[in-house]
């Protein structure tokens, strides 16, 4: 499953500059799936609507850093744990209940983000 961030972040910013996927945002900023990965043209989201890599996709959140959904991959492949939820200092990175997904399919969409 994806990770997200809780309402309870204090904006801190630590788990920003941890994530291999360059998909945890400030709140309000628009994402991109091309920004920090190697993709490049349409791209397909969790939701089967096919965008360009380049595009810019609405905040998760407008108050309090976010997760991109389609670019999370729990690190797998990376790391042995998610390193936001490791850095953060007030445990609000958690395993998004929506979002559940198996080991297989998260390193499917790494190997997808990162040609």
């Amino acid at each position: 499953m994806a990770i997200y961030i809780t309402d309870e972040c204090i904006n801190c910013g630590a788990c920003e500059p941890e994530c291999p996927n360059n998909a945890i945002y400030e709140g309000g900023v628009n994402w991109q799936i091309a920004e920090g990965t190697g993709v490049t043209g349409k791209y397909e989201l969790e939701t089967g609507e096919f965008v360009d890599a380049e595009h810019d996709n609405e905040p998760v959140s407008d108050e309090f850093y976010y997760i991109a959904p389609d670019k999370c991959t729990e690190c797998k492949g990376f790391h042995d744990e998610p390193q936001c939820a490791a850095v953060c200092p007030v445990d609000c990175c958690l395993p998004d209940p929506e979002r559940e997904e198996s080991e297989e399919e998260l390193l499917a969409r790494k190997a997808r983000l990162h040609l």
